[in-house]
């Protein structure tokens, strides 16, 4: 079972530790993520959340899913894993 989490609708003004301080009670996290624009740096609004195990990522996901976090409502569900794409260099 997969124990990284995506969190989509976050708030512009959310940080790495502002997510992370918002999961952790559900148990031991590796990594909390916002998701930024390469360019300027701003919020892209969605982020991911990696737990040590599989059991309290699927809490999380069951607690956190569809409730309000920084005045926003926010989606969490388990992230695909995506194939590593081949680099083009041409």
């Amino acid at each position: 079972m997969n124990s990284k989490l995506f969190v989509g609708g976050l708030p512009w003004a959310t940080t790495d530790d502002s997510l992370h301080k918002a999961f952790e009670e559900y148990g031991a996290i590796e990594e909390a993520n916002v998701v930024r624009e390469r360019d300027t740096g701003r919020s892209r609004g969605f982020g991911f959340v990696t737990f040590e195990n599989a059991e309290d990522a699927q809490a999380a996901q069951q607690a956190m899913n569809e409730q309000e976090f920084e005045g926003r409502q926010i989606k969490v569900d388990f992230a695909n894993s995506k194939p590593k794409r081949p680099r083009n260099d041409y």
